[in-house]
């Protein structure tokens, strides 16, 4: 036995048993995979789902959760995030107040109903108004 073994398999074989055969562990799906030496930093890929529209803007007046404070609540316009932040800088800029765009959703702070209905109107949309 002068040769050189270099692996388990080799001495195995000089030996007349058949090597074992191990199983590879199945690659991790990429959904976990955060980083990758070869690649960088992985980037995962995040779908979001419009919710469609059925032609009415709602709009809504809430005070729950923020201590009195009024906000209109503007849904149901089925725009996808750009075009949410657009139109809620123009709706902003036109009451002359603050807001923000939360999930599919535009808040508006004060009280401008009937401003808010006219610009809605502007772009093209049915506006109903619901709750109180």
């Amino acid at each position: 036995m002068k040769n050189n073994l270099s692996s388990l398999s080799d001495l195995a074989a000089a030996f007349g048993k058949a090597p074992i055969e191990q199983d590879k562990p199945t690659p991790a799906s990429d959904d976990s995979l955060v980083y990758s030496t070869e690649s960088g930093r992985i980037n995962q890929q995040k779908e979001k789902n419009i919710t469609p529209s059925d032609g009415f803007a709602r709009v809504r007046r809430e005070t729950k959760g923020r201590k009195g404070k009024g906000v209109i609540v503007i849904s149901g316009l089925g725009l996808d995030n750009k075009a949410l932040k657009e139109l809620a800088k123009k709706l902003k800029k036109t009451c002359g107040s603050g807001g923000s765009v939360v999930d599919e959703t535009i808040e508006v702070q004060g009280d401008k109903r009937d401003v808010i209905q006219q610009v809605l109107e502007k772009a093209g949309f049915k506006v109903k108004f619901t709750g109180g």
